[in-house]
């Protein structure tokens, strides 16, 4: 657990929400927790109820907002139970998830549940954190016992509103499939009961069931969302449309925080559909010109038909190949210290290691592009955006509009993918949203403003993943024995600036340095520079893990062919007895994929990693071939170790997922660079994801667990590109020391 400013607390696996932000100012633990959700209690499917509930529960009642069954679940006349969902569903599975947790305690009939997005209602925060947050793999970890809870205490005041009704002693009721059934066959749907069970108190304890007796949990169950999606069927945020609705593009300086000095923009009102072009202010102090119109399309042409001058003079350009070698002198020089074990053994060790990684920027991508419509009245502002704080965003919104917090509401909509880049401490895009949407009513568009995001904006107008320096130089005996890891690192800090800014501690920035060294018992000095450049920085899916796992698991495996030791052999003799789950992950994705029991096609070798993120750990065995001097994954068998899987079907989909992103680090064309401050790529044409014929076969297998489940959403991307490199390595005899892969 680490603390932020002002006593704000902030585990590590909160890091894949940071990012920069202009914000510095100060804010006290109980203004950030009373701001971060800001309208008043939902009261689920019978909010006439309200008043009633309150005035059954006893005043010292000590069952919370997030213990609210009331907030949570509702259930329809005819059976149906809607459960609403405190996270972002983005893709990871916890509009399925969620349900099923809760669903599992109300004994419902899974055949009519649904789900339903949340709000920055104070009911919706994340219960540990305190905070409206879906990140750092958290959604089903931290929400597991709590929606257990949830759906329990609905359950029991179904219970006690039956035995109400039968006046008969709530121990001779059962629940099962939907009804609560008693004496004499007597029987009642959950829909019967509902009003009158939302009126019963809440009960503060209640009695879980033994997971012997799930029968919802752990068994594969398709997304509740699957159809419509398939289908294409489902609304995103993108597809919101309100009566009277426009859309604005907004043109931002080339280089970030530049100065905007003229605008003519007679050819852009000339288009037809424009409404309005304005001006609008941007992060870092910059200006940027907004076009509204009646639809994306002719709001787009307008903003192309503008003659706009910058003046970047007085902000930072950066330069990739100049930044490179900057980051070269920072790695000679000394730095602050996250490990400080003794060097000495290094200059006598028989065998000696010296590496250099280099990892580029990364463009997060989504499939849907950011957008976000916000509709003022005098004295409320609705929002309506596919946000991972939604609380963060609502405070920023209101101090945007000059409204007081709780006169805001933000109505988390449905987002196709964002991997960190729709939880910006800064709040950047709703923030923007709201800058057009304030001049736009002043200008006497007084209705509902959707700012969209082109993906050239994206790409091109941050966020990004840091680029990263590695310098390892390793001294280590015949039998693998490290002596002595000294390691550098230079990258710029994503808490730096932010209401994360806690997490640096003596100069060092956990997000970055996250996966080093762990779990392997090795003496490391750890040295680390974080320079301040002109490029926004944020979370990427796995944070530091993206960059670190691959330096560790390349290099355990250099050291492993430098003995002439089996890599997974090699591995299993560092984990000893202290690290059952990694054995066990590793173990099970050998054994699984026929690991040195069956003999590979010509031309094909092995490559194995193994690493532990958001407490979960996933272990690669992968066949890879180098065919005309590009490296080609064919077969991928993953070992997974997150406690209990409460939807297999999902842990599967998210590794599958999450191990396609990070093949996408490997390919040609993944890299975001600088030139004279403006970022070079635009689109996928020029940032290389992965296609179709790039997926390798792939099988996933869970470590079976009963233990409380772990995080799920990104540990299935760090140790991917380290097994492929690994294998192509076995191939070429030579270690790939970049990212993007470099043969040459």
């Amino acid at each position: 657990m680490l603390i932020a400013p002002h006593g704000i607390e902030v585990p590590r696996a909160i890091q894949h929400l940071q990012g920069n932000s202009d914000a510095k100012a100060p804010m006290p633990r109980r203004s950030f927790l009373k701001l971060a959700g800001v309208s008043g209690l939902a009261l689920g499917a019978f909010p006439q109820l309200a008043t009633a509930q309150a005035a059954a529960a006893p005043a010292a009642n000590a069952v919370k907002p997030t213990e609210q069954p009331s907030a949570f679940v509702q259930i329809a006349p005819n059976g149906e139970v809607t459960v609403t969902i405190n996270r972002l569903e983005f893709g990871q599975g916890v509009e399925t998830g969620l349900p099923m947790i809760l669903a599992e305690e109300l004994d419902a009939d899974w055949s009519l549940v649904r789900s339903r997005h949340g709000s920055n209602d104070p009911a919706y925060v994340d219960p540990r954190y305190g905070m409206h947050l879906t990140g750092g793999s958290n959604s089903i970890k931290h929400s597991f016992m709590q929606y257990r809870e949830l759906g329990a205490r609905a359950r029991a005041m179904l219970l006690s509103a039956a035995a109400q009704r039968w006046k008969v002693d709530v121990s001779a009721l059962r629940t099962e499939a939907g009804q609560v059934l008693g004496p004499n066959g007597r029987k009642a749907g959950y829909g019967e009961l509902a009003e009158a069970a939302m009126a019963q108190p809440v009960p503060e304890q209640v009695t879980l069931k033994d997971p012997k007796d799930f029968r919802i949990i752990g068994r594969p169950t398709t997304r509740l969302d699957a159809r419509v999606k398939s289908s294409g069927r489902q609304d995103f945020g993108l597809d919101l449309r309100l009566p009277g609705q426009l859309t604005a593009v907004v043109a931002r300086p080339p280089v970030f925080g530049a100065r905007l000095i003229s605008v003519d923009d007679r050819a852009a009102r000339a288009i037809a559909g424009v409404k309005a072009v304005l001006r609008v202010p941007l992060e870092r102090g910059a200006v940027g010109v907004a076009v509204i119109a009646d639809g994306y399309w002719p709001a787009k042409q307008g903003r192309d038909a503008l003659k706009l001058q910058w003046d970047s003079a007085a902000v930072e350009k950066v330069d990739s190949e100049r930044q490179l070698a900057q980051y070269r002198q920072l790695a000679d020089q000394p730095g602050a210290l996250a490990f400080d074990a003794d060097m000495g053994p290094l200059a006598s060790a028989p065998h000696r290691i010296e590496a250099e990684f280099v990892f580029p920027y990364l463009a997060h991508a989504p499939m849907e592009p950011l957008n976000c419509t916000v509709q003022l009245s005098e004295s409320r502002a609705d929002i309506w955006a596919g946000t991972q704080l939604p609380g963060l965003d609502g405070m920023a919104a209101a101090r945007v509009l000059a409204l007081q917090p709780e006169q805001v509401k933000v109505n988390v909509q449905m987002a196709g993918g964002g991997f960190g880049r729709r939880g910006v401490p800064s709040s950047d895009f709703v923030v923007l949203a709201c800058e057009v949407a304030k001049v736009a009513r002043t200008a006497g568009l007084q209705v509902p403003i959707q700012t969209v995001w082109s993906r050239e904006d994206d790409i091109q107008g941050g966020y990004y993943r840091p680029m990263h320096l590695h310098r390892a130089r390793i001294g280590f005996d015949e039998r693998g024995q490290v002596l002595a890891w000294d390691h550098v690192l230079v990258g710029q800090s994503i808490a730096a600036g932010t209401l994360f800014e806690g997490m640096i501690k003596n100069g060092v920035d956990s997000t970055a340095t996250e996966g080093m060294r762990e779990p392997y018992p090795i003496p490391m000095r750890l040295s680390v520079h974080h320079p301040r450049l002109n490029v926004p920085v944020l979370w990427w899916r796995s944070v530091g893990s993206t960059h670190t796992a691959y330096v560790m698991e390349t290099l355990l495996d250099e050291i492993a062919r430098t003995i002439r030791q089996d890599p997974v052999a090699y591995r299993m003799s560092l984990f000893g007895d202290q690290h059952p789950r990694h054995r066990a992950a590793l173990q099970l994705a050998v054994d699984r994929s026929g690991y040195g029991k069956r003999s590979l096609p010509a031309g094909r070798a092995w490559g194995v990693a193994v690493h532990q993120s958001f407490d979960s750990v996933v272990a690669y065995v992968v066949e890879a071939s180098l065919q005309d001097g590009r490296p080609v994954l064919h077969q991928v068998t993953a070992g997974v170790h997150c406690n209990l899987a409460i939807n297999p079907r999902s842990v599967e989909a998210q590794i599958q997922g999450a191990a396609l992103m990070g093949l996408s680090m490997c390919l040609p064309g993944a890299a975001i660079t600088l030139k004279n401050g403006v970022v070079q790529q635009s689109n996928f044409g020029d940032f290389a994801i992965p296609r179709i014929s790039d997926m390798p076969e792939f099988s996933v297998h869970i470590v079976p667990s009963a233990d409380a489940p772990t995080g799920m959403g990104e540990p299935g991307l760090p140790p991917l590109a380290p097994a492929f490199a690994n294998a192509i390595a076995q191939l070429s005899g030579k270690p790939l020391r970049a990212l993007p892969f470099q043969l040459a």
